[in-house]
């Protein structure tokens, strides 16, 4: 089964769109979404209810907590505070209920989905050095034997075993016997790796190949929409930079 992994979407609709026109040549069976698909941009619904269409499998982000009132987010800086309460008042009362009720981590099999850390998935904690995956280790056995995350918006992938972890700096590779995997699935909304194109993953369940994938979409366009709707201009500019 060939699973198309994606998150922080970001409620940038020309990412989203671009990407899944991209996955329709990649013979995908089942799509699964990290979580944030809200926040920052200014499509929240339209993201929304594709992402309810499309995806087999959502987790909860924290963007999606906060403006499901899941979580306190009054500590947030200003404009990602008053980016979210602006969120809040654009989302239908069904896309509200609907990210009230998406789970903080699901597993298939061997392989586990959350937005942060699936140790704690609920604290939203982040992966994307060695030495927070070290801090793994001594949990190892309560890992699945691949964990898919997102929250970080970078390309980071870390192979554990008892004592040790490597960082996996290649973009397609496959996976080891005795390793576990933290896989981070960077960002099709607002990728921060200093990539302005959308990301997305593929993984095949059967070859255990997992593969990163970059996508080109209307940058202009999604940031446009966001400077229109009076959001911080920061938010519109990085898309630009990948930052």
């Amino acid at each position: 089964m060939r699973l198309g992994i994606f998150s922080d979407v970001h409620s940038n609709l020309e990412a989203l769109e671009a990407t899944l026109k991209f996955y329709k040549e990649l013979a995908i069976d089942k799509y699964i979404c990290l979580g944030d698909v809200v926040g920052y941009g200014a499509s929240p619904n339209e993201c929304c209810d594709i992402v309810k269409e499309i995806a087999s499998v959502v987790v909860l982000g924290n963007h999606d907590a906060a403006v499901a009132g899941r979580m306190e987010y009054s500590y947030y800086y200003d404009a990602a505070r008053e980016a979210l309460d602006w969120c809040t008042e654009q989302l239908s009362t069904e896309n509200i209920a609907w990210l009230k009720s998406l789970p903080y981590l699901h597993k298939i099999e061997d392989l586990c989905f959350s937005h942060g850390s699936p140790l704690c998935p609920e604290d939203f904690e982040y992966i994307f050095t060695i030495d927070q995956a070290v801090e793994l280790l001594p949990r190892l056995n309560d890992l699945s034997r691949v964990n898919f995350i997102g929250h970080s918006h970078l390309t980071k992938s870390f192979a554990l075993s008892p004592g040790e972890v490597n960082e996996v700096v290649a973009r397609r590779f496959g996976l080891r016997k005795h390793r576990k995997y933290i896989i981070t699935d960077g960002s099709i909304g607002q990728p921060r790796d200093y990539d302005s194109r959308a990301c997305c993953t593929v993984f095949d369940t059967k070859t255990t190949i997992f593969e990163y994938h970059r996508v080109e979409y209307n940058v202009e366009a999604a940031a446009k929409k966001i400077f229109e709707a009076n959001l911080a201009v920061n938010f519109g500019k990085r898309l630009f930079l990948g930052v």
